[in-house]
């Protein structure tokens, strides 16, 4: 974050911050992205459907979703680490103190769990050598690097080393996976931690995010990941459309999209928009959500929102990009992650909605992009997204948590940020998204993603929310295929959801 305050951010940004017993945490797969998976290689857009729709629910996405499953019983001892220890950059480092000296007199080691990290990968990078700083400041403490992956048995292995309470220090998480390690007392809070220079510092309604009970803070917030509606200006300058204003409508966008559906000078068919949909997905929920601000997958005292006309009519309208207005490819729906990205930064799709992570990753192939907000419907602004985290696991080690606390400071600061410039071993440098302090300094490109932030709506914060996404998105991909009705997908949705509400 810049020096200066996002103005509105604290006001406005939405979180949801009760616990609701039997519904579990998933997060958005460009969330993820952003917030750690490694990025997908680019590739051209599929043509057409491989298959029909699905008419059942689809099995949980492996690559870019975070769901919960119900791990299998904790072993007596952590599992083996699935990722090489760090080992520390070329140039050599002197200590410099600040946040980044511990005072907590442990001698030891210290397991930081990186959600994505793949030793020597672009995003091990600034990790590794954001830890090299931290021992050089620190030479009686030792820090080990444990890449887990973005998909059930990466999440299944965190979770059984926390609960073997061995193996595991720090984890570095999104913030639809932190109710369920609240209530399973996995993890630490910080309150009694948190200076007054923190509490000045994290922009307060961010740090809200992670008090999921009795109001404590049970996690350092690391970043900020919106959506934003990404806009390849090449393709709207060959297809001689004009950029739309950032302050645009639903109809301006609908409008927009048809302009740029069009064949290029190739021959090539482009098409104006597309996103990626799938079981614990939910960079397209806005899309339709924005219908009324009551169109929320739980109300505010935990009831299903997901009925009724307006989120029936939110939902028909989005449906209608595929069906009625054909600015999407043949495959909407089905489309891979892969297959947008790469259909975007190859000028095949003129807009795509995404969140943070791919940003660098189209700078880099020199895609000339902008960031635009969602469009408004009624007047209504809105964006989803998460919060990445890190935590800090239980011990009763008093110097062993209070070490593992300072790291989880200095990892989340703007210290760290001074420690991993950007540069050719660390392109993006340390934040891979907006940071939630107010003291970090946000860098081409993420910075286009600023504008945005003060509409974001957060993830219901729920303890098994995986289960209301595949139930969802299997009805959600019928309705965009045009084998079901948004009034009979919300029925079916709804009968089931709240059963899973009352269990």
């Amino acid at each position: 974050m810049p020096e200066e305050t996002i103005p509105g951010l604290a006001a406005k940004f939405r979180s949801r911050r009760t616990v609701v017993a039997g519904l579990g945490t998933t997060v958005a797969g460009a969330i993820l992205a952003a917030c750690g998976g490694e990025a997908a290689p680019a590739a051209a857009p599929t043509k057409a459907p491989a298959a029909a729709a699905p008419t059942t629910a689809p099995a949980a996405a492996t690559k870019a979703p975070e769901p919960t499953k119900a791990p299998a019983p904790a072993p007596t001892t952590a599992p083996a680490a699935t990722a090489a220890p760090t080992s520390p950059p070329a140039p050599a480092r002197q200590a410099k103190g600040g946040l980044r000296k511990s005072t907590s007199g442990y001698k030891g080691t210290l397991n930081l769990w990186v959600l994505g990290y793949t030793a020597g990968n672009a995003f091990a990078n600034p990790f590794d050598n954001a830890v090299a700083q931290f021992q050089v400041d620190n030479p009686e403490i030792k820090v080990e690097v444990v890449g887990y992956p973005p998909n059930d048995e990466g999440f299944t292995k965190l979770t059984t080393a926390l609960q073997s309470g061995q193996g595991v220090d720090l984890l570095r998480l999104p913030s639809d996976r932190l109710p369920g390690y609240v209530k399973d007392d996995l993890v630490e809070a910080i309150d009694t931690y948190l200076t007054d220079a923190d509490k000045a510092d994290i922009l307060p309604n961010v740090l809200d995010v992670t008090r999921i009970k009795d109001k404590k803070a049970s996690a350092w917030p690391l970043w900020v990941v919106p959506m934003g509606i990404y806009v390849n200006k090449a393709v709207f300058a060959e297809a001689k459309v004009e950029l739309p204003p950032k302050t645009w409508t639903w109809d301006q966008f609908v409008e927009t999209a048809k302009k740029v559906t069009f064949k290029n000078a190739k021959g090539e068919q482009v098409y104006g928009w597309s996103g990626f949909i799938d079981p614990g997905v939910v960079n397209t929920w806005a899309l339709w959500m924005n219908e009324d601000p009551s169109v929320r997958p739980l109300t505010a005292d935990g009831k299903f929102g997901f009925e009724g006309a307006k989120a029936v009519a939110g939902l028909t309208r989005f449906a209608d990009l595929a069906l009625k207005h054909k600015v999407t490819p043949p495959d909407f729906g089905s489309q891979k992650d892969a297959d947008i990205k790469g259909g975007f930064q190859n000028g095949q799709l003129a807009m795509i909605v995404d969140a943070t992570g791919p940003a660098a990753q189209f700078k880099g192939a020199k895609v000339d992009f902008e960031i635009y907000p969602h469009p408004t419907m009624n007047g209504n602004k809105l964006t989803v997204g998460a919060v990445g985290l890190i935590a800090v696991a239980k011990t009763k080690d008093e110097a062993k948590r209070k070490a593992a606390m300072d790291l989880g400071r200095y990892l989340t600061s703007s210290e760290v940020q001074d420690d991993v410039p950007v540069g050719s071993n660390v392109p993006t440098g340390f934040y891979l998204a907006p940071g939630a302090r107010k003291s970090v300094k946000i860098a081409d490109p993420l910075d286009k993603f600023l504008p945005v932030l003060p509409d974001m709506w957060s993830t219901p914060l729920v303890a098994d929310w995986a289960k209301f996404t595949r139930l969802f998105h299997a009805e959600y991909q019928n309705v965009v295929f045009g084998k079901a009705k948004p009034e009979e997908a919300m029925k079916k949705i709804a009968a089931e959801a709240v059963g899973y509400l009352k269990s």
